[in-house]
């Protein structure tokens, strides 16, 4: 199956392609289809390639810049344990991360991305390399990629370790005034905040005064 295959299978609606181009404000085509045919045909795709042709799918769907081929891109590699080897997988959704410019996108590659991370957490190496990039969209992805790091309620203690690491990335993008960096910061915290919330109260009181109002307010939102 080639890139060109699947989008004609993904089909179009020209009406709602223009609403979602209204509404996402990046300027790539759009095909107008909803979450819900994406997962369906994402499904049919998997059950009939390897994974060798899922990759080499998923890296042309991606390159064709097409929104919800990116989409489909991600989704192909959305799974909890890729056999044999997930390091192909790995590397090709790293290597997506340069090119984010929009947060439905991003946050589909980063979900797929936090599958393989779990299942590797020396990956948080390289992920840690994102948080000093010039790039807004790979330091957010850097926090969105490490959200299952925020839901154990039982964290082993090399869980802690990675959760207060973590902590600190946040901490160095207190200062940053963008309004996703604030909102990835607020996610993160939020998040914890249901399965510990001493780390997150620590946090803020902290760094809360360098925050933003808005990502502030979200942060503490799940607090008693």
């Amino acid at each position: 199956m080639t890139p060109d295959d699947a989008l004609a299978q993904l089909g179009s609606n020209p009406q709602k392609a223009a609403e979602m181009a209204t509404y996402h404000k990046i300027e790539r085509p759009y095909l107008g289809v909803a979450n819900p045919t994406i997962d369906a045909k994402v499904k049919e795709w998997r059950a009939v390639i390897d994974l060798p042709t899922r990759l080499s799918l998923a890296s042309g769907l991606w390159d064709s810049n097409i929104h919800e081929g990116r989409l489909a891109a991600a989704k192909l590699l959305t799974q909890a344990r890729i056999r044999p080897d997930d390091t192909d997988a790995w590397n090709l959704i790293a290597s997506w991360v340069p090119s984010f410019d929009a947060w439905a996108v991003a946050d589909h590659a980063c979900i797929a991305g936090q599958k393989r991370l779990v299942w590797e957490p020396s990956r948080l190496d390289e992920v840690e390399r994102w948080t000093t990039s010039d790039h807004i969209w790979t330091r957010r992805a850097a926090l969105v990629i490490t959200l299952p790091w925020t839901k154990q309620n039982f964290p082993k203690p090399d869980e802690l370790v990675a959760r207060d690491r973590i902590l600190g990335w946040a901490a160095s993008y207190v200062d940053d005034p963008d309004w996703f960096i604030q909102k990835s910061i607020a996610w993160w915290l939020r998040d914890l905040s249901k399965h510990d919330a001493p780390r997150v109260v620590s946090f803020l009181e902290t760094y809360g005064e360098r925050m933003k109002p808005f990502a502030f307010k979200e942060a503490s939102r799940k607090l008693a």
